[in-house]
């Protein structure tokens, strides 16, 4: 894969990528709009493709929180069209690398040190780049390491960066008028925290000790000693990416193990600690060869604060969301209704959340769960493709919910997404025994 020898980190330079990328897209409705007019039944197909591919190419050369926010898209599969998700998709563990030169700058910049006097051997090559950082395969004392190094100008350009992003979000997601910005300033407070190494050493400390009980999970172990504010060292764990082993694996009983593990080091975290791994896609997980489940990088980790949590899992529960009283008032609590809504909007998005929870929470409402259920997951998409086309929401003011809703959710989008992969079945309260 070809390296980079140099990001834009100033504000003009990264804007000037940005807009180029736009010049792109517009020749590419340019032209899709002179075909249509000779081809009427011509799909967006092609569009989509052509938009997804020079737009990722301009966010992988920018890396930092742009291309993360493409990262966080490519987990919503109902949400853009498919050409996006795939595109996206890339950013999860495969964009190109920083080239040899520019790794040995940053890590001198960050670290005080050139890799060569930290380690016995440095591989200057990356085995693993993604949107903020990217991983390098090192030894001391006979010890194979992981070192991951922050891309230069990532922390510094996070907010003009979310900027830049921000009005196609708000296009997106039908945001209105003020009420929008604690969404941003939530995004903008997860990011800044993922480019603090030090928070995620203590951070992978807390939550690797307090899960270590959980069965078939593994992690690894941190150096505090050769990590710094934007470079960590870890032990090296040998497996496959959880997305290639569920391609690959044919034995049901394992992906059931494996799924139990995921299943249970996640609700254990939600239950026991109020914090969780908020960024659940399959390069963060890997299997090993005794079909051990890995759980790496707690860069973003959600605390879930009691007056969330508590009326959000209140709703989990059937005869909760079938009560309209309890329901009624669940739905002020976590912001989804408010004060001054119209009685035809609070009747509207009453609704919609009863349909919507009635359907996502199933899996709690079962001693066992099967995660390949294609009735379920059908569901899911008719349900966000009828949202999606529903000309009266569109209408309406989309800032609905809490702001913790955007990463507790995005956290059981990506958990249901890596079981559904697994096709496991799970035993939903099993995580219980290690509290």
């Amino acid at each position: 894969m070809k390296t980079i020898d140099k990001i834009p980190t100033s504000k003009i330079g990264r804007t000037a990528e940005l807009v180029k990328t736009g010049v792109k897209v517009g020749g590419n409705y340019l032209k899709y709009y002179g075909k249509k007019a000779i081809q009427p039944d011509l799909t967006k197909d092609q569009l989509n493709e052509d938009n997804a591919a020079d737009i990722y190419d301009g966010l992988k050369n920018l890396k930092g929180s742009a291309l993360k926010v493409a990262q966080m898209l490519s987990m919503e599969k109902n949400l853009l069209p498919n050409a996006y998700v795939e595109k996206f998709s890339l950013a999860q563990f495969s964009v190109p690398p920083l080239s040899a030169p520019l790794v040995r700058k940053t890590f001198k910049k960050y670290h005080g040190k050139y890799p060569e006097e930290l380690y016995d051997t440095f591989a200057t090559q990356s085995v693993n780049a993604a949107s903020i950082g990217q991983v390098h395969k090192a030894v001391k004392d006979g010890k194979k390491l992981a070192v991951k190094i922050q891309y230069p100008g990532v922390a510094d350009s996070i907010s003009s960066d979310l900027a830049m992003v921000k009005p196609i979000a708000i296009r997106m997601f039908n945001l209105k008028g003020k009420g929008s910005d604690k969404y941003f300033k939530e995004l903008e407070g997860k990011l800044l925290e993922e480019t603090d190494y030090l928070l995620e050493v203590e951070q992978s400390k807390e939550i690797t000790e307090s899960c270590s009980q959980i069965s078939n999970l593994k992690f690894p172990t941190y150096y505090e000693e050769l990590s710094s504010e934007r470079i960590i060292t870890m032990d090296w764990m040998d497996g496959l990416h959880l997305s290639d082993y569920a391609r690959k694996n044919k034995d049901q009983n394992v992906s059931d193990k494996i799924g139990q593990a995921l299943w249970d080091f996640y609700m254990y975290q939600i239950h026991h600690l109020k914090a969780v791994h908020a960024d659940p896609h399959p390069g963060n997980f890997m299997v090993d060869n005794d079909n051990n489940l890995i759980a790496i990088d707690f860069g973003c980790v959600k605390k879930i604060p009691l007056e969330f949590y508590v009326p959000y899992f209140e709703l989990s529960e059937k005869k909760n969301i079938d009560n309209p009283i309890f329901f009624k008032e669940k739905m002020f609590q976590l912001e989804i209704l408010r004060e001054d809504d119209s009685p035809q909007e609070q009747e509207f998005f009453s609704e919609l959340f009863h349909e919507m929870l009635s359907f996502f929470t199933r899996p709690f409402q079962k001693e066992t769960f099967d995660f390949s259920d294609k009735e379920f997951w059908n569901k899911i998409t008719a349900l966000s493709e009828k949202y999606a086309k529903d000309a009266e929401l569109k209408k309406m003011n989309g800032n609905r919910g809490s702001k913790h809703f955007l990463y507790i959710n995005r956290t059981f989008f990506g958990l249901y997404n890596l079981l559904h992969d697994l096709g496991a079945t799970v035993r939903v309260r099993n995580f219980e025994k290690y509290l």
